[in-house]
């Protein structure tokens, strides 16, 4: 299995060893500015070799598939909506596949609406700003007036 290690501010990365559990931190600011998946062999001191996929983003994303809909708000008012799939979730917003043809801008506000896939169904309801569109792919960051809900911080992390 393929583990993601995340790169720090100052260009750092901790690969953990998944046989001993020992971990190394190591400079990576050589693959940093590079734009496309970087996967590095890693050789353990106790012999055992794994790869790691080197992570540029700053927060961790959980990968989903939770079905949901979408409103777009247009002039503060419920516009069109539809469809979609929270591809993935972080602390700072949502990867959305919108399932319908949309008019869907970078930078339009929707309010997005799906139940989380724990033990109680939470129903997350959150109003977003599209900060870029790829086909049916959407990334999203939370608007400014919404905060990390303790439900979905602990689904985050759980």
């Amino acid at each position: 299995m393929t583990e993601k290690v995340y790169i720090t501010g100052n260009q750092m990365a901790t690969f953990s060893c998944p046989k001993c559990q020992k971990s190394k931190t190591v400079n990576v600011s050589k693959y940093a500015s590079l734009d496309k998946i970087i996967k590095v062999k890693v050789t353990c001191p106790c012999g055992y070799g794994y790869t790691s996929i080197l992570e540029k983003r700053k927060k961790y994303r959980k990968e989903t598939n939770l079905p949901g809909s979408f409103v777009l708000l247009a002039d503060g008012k419920q516009a069109e909506g539809g469809l979609i799939a929270v591809k993935d979730l972080s602390t700072t917003g949502l990867k959305l596949q919108i399932n319908s043809q949309h008019n869907c801008t970078v930078g339009d506000v929707i309010i997005v609406k799906f139940h989380l896939d724990d033990a109680q169904r939470t129903l997350v309801k959150k109003k977003v700003i599209i900060r870029n569109i790829i086909g049916q792919n959407v990334g999203t960051e939370y608007a400014p007036t919404e905060a990390l809900d303790k439900a979905l911080g602990f689904y985050l992390f759980s």
